[in-house]
């Protein structure tokens, strides 16, 4: 199945999956949940890669269309490094890529996880060979970040996902502010879980990092629902005001984009599309997503008919 379904505004690429672990140079259980960047006219994803023992790091695949031909780094390209950064041995998962000007460099926000949990780290790399880890920036448990390109009134800026261990506390999108990338503050809850039988009542959490648009940053998260067969995690979107990313312009009350194919409804985790990354030429978007926990798929959109759809969208969402 490929193209558009019912109403959602990505349109799936008929080739996909287009990475699975039958492409991959060395063992491994599945591929899933890719950052991506275009690096010198090429794509890079850094997949989430899964081993036999279940404990994850990340491989880098390269195309020069972004849709065939990868390749694949022949062992690991960043790999759990316990013995100096503890808070990895249970692995490195789901990485955000964003490119910052001001460093000349490639900012990688990554889940780490260990026995206190999962929690938000960041490395640093020019050319996707080295990267140079600063360490973890949120403590456990808090996972789904990605860095703002540029500072926001003289600092950084992130969106990531705390999660309170709390039997009934939702997972919200919240962002905090940092002077030079290490000592975060100002925390604040921008997207909150809707209740009841939404679609993103259970919990939410950032997909792809934020992207600039004219009219804001445009902001692509997933929101999972609980159903009598299990969990399913579907994509929506919401709109933040450039200068203050903490005030919701818009958001999307539907989903735009959810698990209907086979390669997406089963796997080692039934009903996910779960994006990492995206790039964009012009007024065109490729979003590479992992399919239920076990493969890697591309699905394509317009930047204008997204942010059309989200101009239809409420002004105030309701929770």
């Amino acid at each position: 199945m490929a193209g558009r379904v019912f109403h959602e505004l990505f349109c799936r690429h008929p080739d996909n999956p287009i990475l699975s672990v039958r492409d991959w140079p060395y063992r491994a259980n599945s591929v899933f949940n890719a950052a991506a960047a275009v690096v010198e006219g090429k794509t890079v994803l850094l997949v989430r890669v899964e081993d036999f023992r279940g404990i994850s790091h990340l491989t880098v695949a390269r195309s020069n269309d972004g849709i065939g031909g990868w390749q694949i780094d022949t062992s690991p390209t960043l790999a759990p490094d316990p013995m100096n950064h503890p808070e990895e041995i249970w692995g490195v998962e789901d990485p955000r890529l964003t490119w910052v000007g001001e460093l000349n460099s490639w900012l990688v926000a990554y889940t780490s996880y260990s026995r206190s949990g999962p929690l938000v780290s960041l490395a640093r790399t020019v050319d996707f060979r080295e990267f140079t880890r600063l360490g973890p920036v949120m403590p456990p448990e808090d996972k789904d970040a990605a860095l703002f390109p540029v500072r926001i009134e003289g600092r950084w800026a992130m969106l990531h996902r705390p999660v309170a261990k709390h039997p009934v506390m939702s997972a919200d999108i919240w962002i905090s502010y940092s002077p030079d990338l290490k000592h975060w503050g100002d925390h604040k809850e921008v997207i909150r879980a809707r209740q009841g039988a939404w679609w993103d009542a259970v919990k939410i959490g950032l997909s792809t990092p934020p992207l600039e648009t004219a009219e804001g940053w445009l902001i692509l998260y997933h929101g999972v629902r609980s159903t009598a067969s299990g969990a399913i995690y579907r994509l929506g979107m919401a709109l933040l005001d450039l200068e203050d990313p903490t005030r919701v312009i818009r958001r999307s009350d539907e989903w735009v984009f959810g698990p209907k194919t086979h390669y997406e409804r089963e796997g080692d985790v039934d009903d996910v599309v779960f994006p990492c990354g995206w790039t964009t030429v012009d007024n065109r978007i490729m979003m590479y997503y992992g399919a239920a926990d076990s493969c890697i798929a591309l699905a394509t959109a317009k930047v204008d008919e997204l942010l059309d759809f989200l101009r239809n969208s409420p002004q105030t969402p309701l929770q």
